[in-house]
């Protein structure tokens, strides 16, 4: 067994006009899937048996260089297609609601969060909406690094790295951030990490 590349859970011009089918292209079937075929060849010999999510997890926590960044960038991009959904944005509903209310303010104090994190990112990287304990937190990373690796639950992130939104934006980070809060995130999706992880 190895890892494979997981399929995107909607079709690849479902999230038009936000993110294009040629986005999707390029980042799942290129990227992702090249980070897959990476790490399992750095896994040949006693490691080729592993393939699930626990594995992945295990492999993150143990690894450092290439290691560390393939097994990280194949975390990081599966879960990153899931905080998107056709016809996402809006807002929070229940627990996650109150928890960002209580953390932020309000929606409005965590998308500014959000925001700055995704921006003030310096080259590539990832902005996260993290529990610590039982505490909301934004933060950021660089490269392949992941909340995982510091003892934090990844409830939502936001990809920085160029090819993310360079065939649709350009350099234009702060629009593709603007417009992967409003139209794209899933809060279903941070919801259901929220009530796994508290």
């Amino acid at each position: 067994m190895a890892f494979t590349l997981p399929d995107l859970p909607y079709d690849k011009s479902a999230l038009a006009p936000y993110l294009s089918a040629e986005t999707l292209e390029y980042h799942h079937d290129k990227h992702h899937n090249a980070y897959v075929t990476n790490l399992n060849g750095l896994l040949q010999g006693a490691d080729a048996e592993k393939s699930s999510q626990e594995d992945l997890e295990s492999i993150i926590l143990g690894a450092d260089g290439g290691l560390f960044n393939n097994s990280a960038q194949v975390w990081n991009h599966s879960f990153y297609w899931k905080c998107m959904k056709p016809g996402g944005g809006g807002v929070p509903s229940g627990d996650l609601a109150q928890a960002i209310d209580k953390a932020f303010g309000s929606f409005e104090g965590l998308t500014k969060e959000l925001t700055q994190a995704a921006m003030t990112q310096f080259g590539s990287g990832w902005a996260w909406l993290v529990l610590e304990g039982r505490d909301l937190k934004v933060i950021k990373t660089g490269n392949a690094d992941l909340p995982l690796k510091h003892g934090r639950v990844a409830l939502l992130t936001i990809d920085v790295w160029e090819h993310a939104y360079y065939v649709d934006y350009r350099n234009l980070r702060a629009k593709y951030v603007e417009t992967f809060l409003g139209n794209l995130v899933d809060w279903d999706f941070a919801a259901a990490n929220y009530a796994a992880g508290r």
